[in-house]
C-alpha cells in the first residue's frame, strides 16, 4: 500500500510537472545568459579555441543583437522545458533577440506563428517540431523571402532548410536492443505510439525492424499526441492491458507516452510483470526510473538542453556563413534503470556529470561561441 501511494504521488508530480512546462506563446529571451562554458571544439568548418582566446564576432554579430524567431510545435512534460532553456540561454550567450512562438500542439496556430515570425523582418527562424503538411509551405515562403530557416525534428524536402535532428534511429537501435536482450524472441508485447510526427515515425521504422528480426507478437497498438500527452495514453494503456494483460513488454518512444503507459500499467496491478522501454530524458523521468519497483527499465536519450543550445548555435554559424553542410544528427545514448541506481543519479545535472558523453557542446561551434550548454 506504501508503494502504491508513492508511486501514485510520483505519477501525479510527473503529470503535473507535464501540465505546467508549456513555453508562453510568445517569449523573449534574457538580455545576458545564466550559464556559459568555453567553446571545447569546432564547427563542421571552424577552429577551435579557448574562451580567453576567442576570435573577434563575424558579422552579422558584430553590430550588436541579431534578431531571430523560434516557431515551437512542443508537447508536455519536462523535455521540451529544458529543450527550451538551453535554447534560450544559448540564445543570450550569442547577442541574439530571439522572439519564441510555442503552438503547443495546435498545428493551425504554429502556421499563423510562422507567418507572424516571417513577416517580422528577423534574420532567421528556428522551426522547433511541427507536422510536414503545415510547415513545408511556410518554410519555403521564408527561404523564397531569404530568411535562413533551421529546423528541429521537422521532416522537409527543401534543400535550401538547415535540418537538425537527434538521431533517431541510434535512439531506437539502442533501447530496443537493450528490450531484446531482456525479452528474448517470440514475446508478447505492447506498442504505444503517435505516428504523423517525423522523430515518432523514424523510431516507427526501426521498432518494426525489430519487431520482424526477434519474432515479437504485437498484441496491442495504440497512442495518439494530444497536448496532454501522458493523461491522454494512460486511458489508452488502461484499456489496452485489460484486453491483453500477459504483454512482458512495452515500447513507448516518447517519455510522455512512457509516462501515460506507466500510468496504465499500474492501475491495472501489472508492475512487476512488464517492462517499459521509452526514450528521452529529464528530471521527472529519472525520478521515474529510481523508484523502486517502476517498470521503466531503459530509455535512450539526449541532452535536451544541449540539443537546443546546439541548434540554436547552428542557427548561429549559418547567419555567419560558417556552416557546412545542411544536415547534422545528434548521437544518442542508453540509460538504463541498473546504471541509474548503481551510479545513485536522481536527475539531470547528476547524469550529466556520470555520462559527459550526454553533452553536445562539442557540437555546432567557433572559436567566437561561448557555449551555454
Amino acid at each position: 500500500m506504501t508503494r502504491s501511494k508513492l508511486f501514485s504521488g510520483l505519477m501525479a508530480s510527473a503529470l503535473f510537472l507535464g501540465a505546467c512546462s508549456q513555453t508562453p506563446a510568445a517569449t523573449t529571451a534574457p538580455a545576458t545568459p545564466t550559464a556559459a562554458a568555453p567553446a571545447v571544439s569546432a564547427a563542421p568548418s571552424a577552429a577551435s579555441a579557448p574562451a580567453s582566446q576567442a576570435a573577434a564576432k563575424p558579422a552579422p554579430f558584430d553590430k550588436g543583437p541579431v534578431k531571430i524567431a523560434m516557431v515551437r510545435q512542443s508537447g508536455a512534460g519536462d523535455y521540451f522545458q529544458q529543450w527550451g532553456l538551453g535554447s534560450t540561454k544559448q540564445a543570450a550567450a550569442l547577442g541574439f533577440d530571439m522572439q519564441v512562438y510555442d503552438a503547443q500542439a495546435d498545428n493551425a496556430v504554429q502556421a499563423t506563428q510562422m507567418q507572424t515570425a516571417i513577416d517580422s523582418g528577423v534574420a532567421g527562424i528556428i522551426v522547433d517540431h511541427g507536422l510536414a503538411d503545415t510547415m513545408n509551405p511556410l518554410i519555403k515562403k521564408a527561404l523564397d523571402a531569404g530568411i535562413p530557416v533551421v529546423v528541429y525534428d521537422v521532416e522537409t524536402t527543401d534543400p535550401r532548410v538547415i535540418h537538425t535532428t537527434q538521431s533517431d534511429a541510434s535512439m531506437a537501435t539502442a533501447v530496443l536492443t537493450q528490450m531484446a536482450a531482456d525479452l528474448g524472441k517470440g514475446a508478447k508485447i505492447g506498442y504505444v505510439n503517435a505516428l504523423g510526427i517525423a522523430p515518432l515515425d523514424r523510431r516507427n521504422v526501426v521498432f518494426q525492424q525489430f519487431v520482424k528480426d526477434n519474432s515479437w507478437n504485437v498484441e496491442f497498438f495504440v497512442g495518439k499526441f494530444t497536448n496532454a500527452v501522458a493523461t491522454d495514453n494512460a486511458v489508452l494503456v488502461d484499456a489496452a492491458l485489460k484486453a491483453h494483460p500477459d504483454v512482458v513488454g512495452i515500447f513507448a518512444p516518447y517519455d510522455e507516452l512512457s509516462k501515460g503507459t506507466l500510468v496504465g500499467i499500474h492501475n491495472n496491478g501489472l508492475d512487476a510483470k512488464i517492462k517499459v522501454y521509452g526514450i528521452d530524458i529529464s528530471n521527472a523521468d529519472l525520478a521515474l526510473m529510481t523508484t523502486p519497483g517502476n517498470p521503466w527499465v531503459a530509455t535512450a536519450a539526449t541532452d535536451p538542453a544541449g540539443v537546443g543550445a546546439a541548434v540554436v548555435r547552428a542557427m548561429a554559424l549559418k547567419l555567419a556563413n560558417q556552416l557546412s553542410g545542411t544536415d547534422f544528427q545528434f548521437p544518442a545514448q542508453l540509460i538504463t534503470q541498473d546504471y541509474l541506481k548503481k551510479n545513485n543519479i536522481t536527475n539531470m545535472d547528476g547524469l550529466r556529470v556520470a555520462m559527459p558523453e550526454l553533452a553536445e557542446a562539442s557540437q555546432m561551434t567557433a572559436p567566437w561561441i561561448t557555449v551555454a550548454y
